[in-house]
């Protein structure tokens, strides 16, 4: 039994069309910098990357010393829960931290916190999000015998709580630990606002994203005079950050937070007032009326899809936040892409992630620019007067 806290970090399964194959990339590269900067404290006896095989051949050779792949036995259908239990029992640990391949922004000290939590206990459950986690760690291991996890990381923390009896002891919330790359939106809110690690920074700045219209959008967080939208699965710490940490005035519609851990998006009991509307006008007078109240709109579609019935393919999803409607196959989607690129006003799409820790960065690095803009005015003796 390894009695030390182990990292066992998940990569694999993206791929299938170049949008998700850029995607697939970036979260490998991502995954490398999550591994570097965890071995680096000490804090963890060594890593296991459970892997896909393609990733696998991509990662081999590139791992640091401590890392060692497990590969996902070919033609089994994936389960995130049987194949964590799998890899814990085989290996014998006994305090596993598991991470996914998409926190970018993390960084040694918190990964370092977690493994000190468990170091000292015998029963508790860490996380970076209680209710929707990408960063799951516990001790005992082994109490993965008595427990038939979940086929996703957002629920683990609540039922090793709730049914295996753990503590809870949940991380701060910060942006470091909660902005997830889940889509190609999020990898170009990363290319603006930067602080990725040097493998995914590196891979960013080879692929030169467009980010004029985010940074368009993002630089109304600055102005006293604009007015900006940002709608979807909003929660509080984000309320209390455009408040405090915005100068223009913003209109928040927060709708279906837990839409996916309760799994209101798969019984069709979402509902969003946002998506009524959308549906009795349709896309090019929703995105006409929008212009008419604010000048930049930050919109998390899934709620949308989900009210109207709409199950549109990762590419799709994907090719949607990345205004690209030309490849999107599912024709309303095309169109209310289509629509949402041609707006009036900077419309910018994606995940949760987007209207979470998202808009907070967009936003800082607005700030950052702000500041930066005014200083060198100052300097040219412009506001002597």
């Amino acid at each position: 039994m390894v009695s030390e806290p182990v990292l066992v970090l998940f990569c694999g399964g993206m791929g299938g069309s170049p949008v998700e194959d850029a995607l697939g990339q970036a979260l490998r590269e991502c995954a490398l910098d999550t591994l570097d900067e965890a071995l680096a404290t000490g804090a963890y006896a060594f890593a296991v990357v459970v892997t896909d095989e393609a990733s696998a051949a991509d990662l081999d050779g590139r791992l640091p010393p401590n890392a060692r792949l497990d590969i996902d036995a070919p033609g089994e259908d994936f389960h995130l829960g049987r194949r964590l239990a799998e890899v814990i029992l085989r290996h014998e640990l006994e305090r596993p931290v598991y991470i996914g391949s998409g926190l970018p922004l993390i960084k040694g000290d918190e990964l370092a916190a977690v493994a000190s939590v468990l170091a000292s206990q015998e029963a508790a459950v860490v996380s970076n999000n209680y209710f929707s986690a990408d960063l799951v760690g516990f001790v005992p291991g082994g109490i993965v015998r008595d427990l038939e996890l979940p086929n996703n990381d957002r629920a683990l923390p609540r039922l090793l709580a709730q049914r295996g009896g753990l503590v809870n002891q949940s991380l701060p919330r910060t942006m470091t630990n909660q902005f997830d790359l889940d889509t190609p939106g999020d990898l170009a809110i990363l290319a603006c606002s930067g602080g990725a690690g040097p493998n995914l920074q590196a891979y960013i700045a080879a692929q030169t994203p467009d980010t004029r219209r985010l940074a368009q959008a993002a630089w109304l967080f600055t102005d006293q005079m604009a007015e900006v939208l940002v709608a979807g699965r909003v929660n509080a710490e984000v309320f209390q950050f455009l408040t405090a940490e915005t100068a223009c005035r913003t209109r928040i519609y927060s709708e279906e937070r837990g839409m996916q851990a309760m799994e209101r998006d798969l019984n069709g009991q979402a509902r969003s007032l946002l998506a009524f509307h959308l549906k009795a006008i349709g896309p090019e007078r929703f995105f006409d009326e929008l212009a008419e109240m604010v000048q930049a709109a930050f919109i998390d579609t899934r709620p949308l899809f989900s009210h109207l019935g709409l199950n549109p393919s990762r590419s799709d999803r994907f090719l949607s936040d990345a205004m690209q409607p030309e490849g999107i196959k599912d024709a309303w989607l095309r169109d209310f892409t289509k629509a949402a690129r041609e707006a009036a006003i900077p419309v910018i799409l994606g995940g949760s992630t987007l209207v979470a820790s998202g808009v907070q960065l967009l936003s800082e690095a607005a700030w950052r620019e702000h500041d930066k803009l005014e200083a060198e005015y100052k300097v040219k003796g412009r506001a002597r007067r």
